[in-house]
């Protein structure tokens, strides 16, 4: 049996954190960058562009995480693509943030009155020029606040990719608890480092929905 120290434990926490903080960055900005672009196809409103978005997000918030994250490891694993932990996880994650993201801003360019819409058609611009200087600038300062709280979710939603075996916050605390012999002190520091992520991240979120109120 090895002696692990508090410090012990916080550190090996704290390296496993940094690859929590990655995945979460990286879903959370491919995901933006995928939601955006599925918002716009949504909003251009050319024929059967707005039921596959639709068919998209309702696949990815009809459908649990979990399952998302077997079938893209394992399933691509059988199709004879090899695929790493880190890779499945990113791009499971990357679909799933794509998809809440896109309804997210939908309901912000929804909020927006109609009068708008056609204010800026009236004025010949077309329909790329409405979005950029009409309707997204409006959205825009709907948006952040929800925007920003989902990254919350995101953060925690990492914690579902050690199923399959990547080694982020959630994993490691299961490994050390294992060789430590201390698994409430364990989880109880991964616990208070996803606080300490999500935490300000909530605060923020709640900051700028007061200041753009």
């Amino acid at each position: 049996m090895v002696d692990f120290t508090l410090w012990d434990i916080l550190r090996n926490l704290l390296l496993a954190a940094r690859w929590t903080l990655l995945l979460s960055l990286i879903a959370f900005v491919g995901g933006g960058v995928v939601g955006l672009a599925l918002l716009v196809l949504r909003l251009a409103g050319r024929p059967g562009t707005g039921r596959i978005v639709g068919a998209y997000v309702q696949l990815f918030q009809g459908t649990p995480l979990l399952m998302q994250l077997f079938l893209l490891y394992f399933g691509l694993a059988l199709a004879g693509l090899n695929t790493s932990a880190w890779l499945a996880a990113a791009v499971a994650l990357t679909l799933y943030a794509s998809a809440y993201l896109t309804e997210i801003w939908r309901g912000c360019v929804a909020a927006i009155p109609r009068g708008q819409w056609e204010a800026s058609a009236s004025l010949a611009l077309s329909f790329g020029q409405q979005l950029r200087h009409v309707i997204l600038p409006q959205a825009l300062r709907i948006a952040v606040a929800p925007t920003v709280g989902f990254l919350v979710q995101v953060v925690k939603a990492t914690a579902l990719a050690s199923v399959i075996g990547f080694v982020e916050l959630t994993k490691a605390g299961g490994l050390i608890a294992n060789v430590s012999y201390e698994p409430l002190l364990t989880y109880g520091c991964v616990a208070l480092l996803y606080f300490a992520i999500c935490f300000p991240i909530s605060q923020l979120a709640r900051l700028l929905e007061r200041t753009l109120r």
